[in-house]
């Protein structure tokens, strides 16, 4: 198998891996009457998905600054791979016990989402964007340190700061949409998301550049 090849399969399944647990962590936000700890849950997945090695979009455009133009292909593969990863979770929760709690609190939450202004969307998406970058970078620094203690609140901090202050995630919110059922209206929401995450990743990345050049 051509060496190209077998790097975006392996990556796609990554990143659907990823939509799952991203999935995962949205589900038991929803179900969660407690925010504060909802959003405590949720940092797990993005600690598992950057332990394991996973592929998440959110976690990878931040870097677009710093490699060659070719990653940017890796970047929409894995933004795919993880939509998948979403519908294939969002499918699976809609035939369980929980399905009508799920797909009411997912309906609710897209509703408000979509019904902000685009503008909205774009800054909410990049102010995500850019904490999620951070919490991706803060796990790299500590590794590299063997900060243990540093790299789990690195992790989930920003996480819980962007769910509580109702920031927007383009793959969480693939799942909200995916398990309310509003793809056909929602799909641009999404997109919009997507652009913001990827501005507000791409943010500090850019600063650095500039100002080490």
């Amino acid at each position: 198998m051509n060496k190209n090849v077998r790097k975006y399969i392996v990556l796609s399944l990554n990143a659907v891996l990823s939509g799952i647990m991203i999935s995962v962590g949205g589900t038991v936000y929803l179900l969660c009457e407690n925010k504060i700890i909802g959003s405590f849950l949720f940092s797990f997945e993005l600690f598992t998905i950057v332990q394991r090695g996973f592929a998440l979009y959110t976690g990878k455009v931040g870097y677009i600054p710093e490699n060659s133009p070719v990653y940017i292909i890796e970047v929409i593969v894995t933004l795919i791979g993880n939509a998948a990863g979403t519908a294939f979770a969002a499918i699976m929760l809609r035939q369980t016990k929980f399905s009508q709690a799920l797909r009411e609190k997912a309906d609710i939450c897209m509703t408000a989402k979509t019904g902000d202004t685009i503008v909205s969307q774009l800054i909410l998406g990049a102010f995500c964007g850019m904490l999620m970058y951070l919490a991706v970078d803060n796990a790299k620094e500590c590794t590299k340190r063997n900060a243990d203690l540093s790299l789990v609140f690195g992790i989930s901090i920003p996480v819980m700061i962007f769910i509580i202050c109702g920031f927007n995630h383009s793959i969480a919110d693939a799942f909200y949409m995916f398990m309310a059922g509003t793809f056909s209206q929602d799909m641009s929401y999404i997109l919009t998301v997507a652009a913001g995450n990827a501005i507000g990743g791409m943010l500090i990345p850019i600063v650095k550049k500039i100002t080490s050049s």
